[in-house]
Parts: structure tokens; C-alpha cells; sequence
């Protein structure tokens, strides 16, 4: 489901006190290219600190599907500095704690530690940067737990499955129709000199942005930058294509048979992010729109489809304004027991056909702007998500002060523009759709979970 993640207006409170505060945030910039983005959270005696390249699922081609991700796995397998399980030893033994997660748009890794300890985070990143071994003996193995992974996590998850195939039929020419985590056969023909070759690109200084965030002075971290990753060499790097989705010329539709228990729904309409939107407040309004939709127990759909109507079991929408290409604004919902697929997708289309003939009400819209501000900043009173945030639009190619405009922008959203962004962008032309019709689960063979030596992926 897409939940979102909501907190009662009572909650507010301390806004007002962050709202006034200037950002204690601090840019600099090595020769190399990588970029260093500090914030001083003084609140308590720790640090977050942060690598995150541009390169993701998004970059891939047919062919290479999931090699993003397989790196991922590598990059804990060593360097000569480094030996495997070295990194995780290290980390551990200085109190901290570590991982790693690889998005459509971005490959990301992380440690949190006492704020003391920032130069060991600097020293092992900085090596494995540029000085991973990268061994056939190793791929070889990761490889297999990478394919195991898929088989847990897509393959016998009826739900993600589905939306695998959704996406690949959502998009036909943007790199979003591949999964992140690859097609199988790509996985089962990939070779340790194409992830070389994929390292070697894309793993470097100027493709990089180093995200600090804790008790720590920004000159000193900057120095500490400097002295890790100062001499690292820079990629040739040349623009990616621009791989901009074609026109959509009608609903598309796909039905997909597999063993389930229950059948499900899923809906997904193009929608423009801050990267593509022809109007900047676009995607504020959807954002709005998403949370009236889908904004906690008193919102549309939990209040009507769920108790009131007792036709959806479970029914959520969601949208992310922050992607590198054109995305989706999606709805997806389970039936209550005594009903079925045709009434929940009726009752997802009267809902939007509602926004398209009557704006929000003053209260309605009062309310959810409330609501979504005080996730924003609640999410932002983690020193862990206050990076992840920055980091998050300076890897899609935006400016991580977006971050200080989200209040206000949110704020400034009107009822007439949420029903703009819902005619406009939600309508069946603009639609796909992806029922999943379960199979009986004595078809289904029985696995068991292997154990798994990866990184955990968020």
C-alpha cells in the first residue's frame, strides 16, 4: 500500500521554532568534482554521514538490468586496504552502524556513529571509491544472492510482482519500466567485467556527493573531505540520454495470473515531478491531492471505501514529486471479503471524479496541509532522513534548498489548483492499470528462505 505517513495537527507545535531558525547548512566543492553538503544538528553527539552517487536503475539498459544493485552487493566485498567483511567489522567495532540502498535514480551508503568517529566513515568510503577488487570468485557468488533476493522479494510476493509487471507496462521507452533489482535472465548473464566496467564509470568523486549531517563544524568536516577524498581521480563522464517517456495514447491494461491469496488492484497515472512539471506548483498539488486521497484514518479513502462503504479491506494512494524522470501517481486497493476488483476500481475512479467536479472544501484542504507539513518536519527531526533528503535532490538534479521552500510552497497550494492537477493529469488516457486474478496457491511450489549475505536495501 501507499500509505503515508501522517501526524495530527496538534503536532505542529514545534514548526514554528524550526520555521525560524536559519539552516545550518554548509556547501563545498573538492577539484575532483565530489561535492560536500554539511549540516550541524547539535542535539545530540552523533553523525550521518552519507556517499551517494548519481547512477541507479534509471541509467541501466537492456541487457544490464540490475547492475546497480548487484554493485551494491560488491562494494562490502573489499579492497586491498579493505579485505572483505572488513568494512562491517569496523564499523561495528567503532559503535556504529551501516548499509547501504540502490534506487531508481541513486545508489546510496551510509553510517551513523559517534561524531568522533566521522574520519573512520571517511577513510573506508574514500578507499572503496575507487580501489574495489571486484573478483570473479566473489561476483560469483553475490550474484546467486542477488537472484535469491529477486525470488524473495518479487517472485514470491504476489504484490510486487504485479507491480514489476505494471511498470513495464506504465512505461515503454523511460528507464522506470526496469526493476530495480533487474530482470532475471539480465542477472543470470551478467559478468564481473560488466560491473567493472559499471564501477569504473560511475563510481568516482565527480559523480558523487558526500552528506554530513550531525554534531560536527562544517570547516573541520570539509577539511577531514579533503584529506580522504582530495586525491581520488575524477570518471570521463558523458550526460545520459534524456529517455523521455512517449505520449501515452490510452488506458493500458494487463491482468496478472499468478498463486495468491487475494486478488489487488493497482492504478498509475503519469504525473509530472519537480524535475519535469510544467508549472512548479504542480507537483505540491498533487502531493496535496495524494493526501486527500490517502491522508490517515479521516481521509477519503479509509473514512468512505473502508469503514463507510466496507468495500476495500485495504485501499491507499501515494506520489513522489522527487524522481529523475516523469513518474506516477498511483492508487492501489484489496477488496473486503464479499467483493470484488470491478468495485474497487469503480469506487478509485468515483473518488477521482469527485476532485475533477468539486474542489477540496477550505476545511478538508486546511486540515491535510497540516498533515503533510507535519511529516515533512517531523521526518526532518532525523538527522538520518535530514540527509537522506538532500541527498535525495542532489542526486536527481535538484538543489537540497527546495527543502526550505517545501512549507511554503505547500502552504500556497489552493483548493482550485488540486482540481486543476487531478483533470489534468488523472484521466483515463493518461492510465494504467493492473488487476492481479490469483491462482489457486497449490500451484504454488514451496520455498524455503535462503539466508542471505547482501546488504539489506530500503
Amino acid at each position: 500500500m501507499f500509505k503515508s505517513i501522517l501526524f495530527p495537527l496538534s503536532l505542529l507545535i514545534p514548526f514554528a521554532l524550526y520555521a525560524g531558525q536559519a539552516p545550518d547548512v554548509h556547501e563545498y566543492m573538492l577539484k575532483n568534482g565530489l561535492k560536500v553538503i554539511v549540516k550541524e544538528d547539535h542535539r545530540a553527539p552523533i553523525v550521518v554521514s552519507q556517499v551517494w552517487y548519481k547512477v541507479g536503475s534509471s541509467y541501466e539498459h537492456d541487457g544490464i538490468t540490475g547492475i546497480s544493485h548487484a554493485l551494491e552487493h560488491m562494494m562490502f566485498k573489499g579492497t586491498r586496504k579493505h579485505p572483505a567483511g572488513e568494512f562491517s567489522r569496523i564499523i561495528s567495532e567503532n559503535g556504529g552502524r551501516e548499509n547501504a540502498f540502490t534506487g531508481q535514480d541513486y545508489t546510496a551508503y551510509f553510517q551513523q556513529l559517534e561524531k568522533s568517529r566521522l574520519k573512520v566513515s571517511f577513510e573506508l568510503e574514500s578507499d572503496r571509491m575507487r580501489n574495489l577488487l571486484l573478483r570473479k570468485e566473489d561476483f560469483e557468488k553475490e550474484i546467486q544472492v542477488v537472484m535469491e533476493e529477486r525470488r524473495l522479494r518479487t517472485e514470491d510476493d504476489p504484490q510486487s510482482q504485479t507491480y514489476e509487471q505494471f511498470s513495464a507496462t506504465a512505461f515503454i521507452n523511460n528507464p522506470y519500466h526496469h526493476p530495480v533489482i533487474g530482470w532475471m535472465d539480465d542477472l543470470e548473464n551478467m559478468t564481473v567485467d560488466d560491473l567493472r566496467a559499471w564501477y569504473e564509470k560511475w563510481y568516482a568523486p565527480n559523480n558523487a556527493t558526500l552528506v554530513v549531517v550531525g554534531d560536527v563544524d562544517p570547516d573541520a568536516v570539509f577539511k577531514l573531505a579533503k584529506k580522504y577524498f582530495g586525491r581520488l581521480k575524477p570518471s570521463n563522464l558523458t550526460p545520459v540520454k534524456p529517455r523521455q517517456e512517449i505520449k501515452q495514447l490510452g488506458e493500458r491494461r494487463i491482468t496478472v495470473k499468478i498463486p495468491a491469496e487475494l486478488p489487488y488492484i493497482l492504478m498509475g497515472y503519469k504525473a509530472p515531478v519537480l524535475n519535469t512539471a510544467e508549472e512548479s506548483w504542480e507537483p505540491y498539488a498533487l502531493e496535496v491531492l495524494a493526501a486527500v486521497l490517502d491522508g490517515g484514518d479521516s481521509a477519503r479513502f479509509a473514512r468512505e471505501l473502508v469503514r463507510d462503504k466496507q468495500i476495500a479491506a485495504n485501499v491507499g494512494a501515494g506520489y513522489s514529486m522527487t524522481s529523475r524522470n516523469e513518474d506516477l501517481f498511483l492508487l492501489d486497493g484489496t477488496p473486503a471479503r464479499g467483493h470484488d476488483i470491478s468495485e474497487i476500481e469503480k469506487a478509485l475512479k468515483d473518488q477521482i471524479k469527485r476532485v475533477h467536479d468539486t474542489p477540496v472544501t477550505e476545511d478538508e484542504l486546511s486540515r491535510i496541509k497540516a498533515q503533510v507539513i507535519a511529516a515533512n518536519v517531523y521526518e526532518r527531526d532525523s538527522v538520518f532522513y535530514q540527509a537522506m533528503q538532500m541527498g535525495t535532490l542532489e542526486t536527481v538534479g535538484l538543489d537540497w534548498r527546495l527543502l526550505d521552500e517545501y512549507v511554503d510552497r505547500i502552504h500556497d497550494v489552493t483548493a482550485e489548483q488540486v482540481q486543476e492537477v487531478a483533470r489534468k493529469y488523472l484521466n483515463d488516457d493518461n492510465l494504467t492499470v493492473a488487476i492481479l486474478k490469483p491462482l489457486p496457491l497449490e500451484n504454488k511450489p514451496m520455498r524455503h528462505p535462503a539466508a542471505m549475505g547482501g546488504r539489506h536495501d530500503f
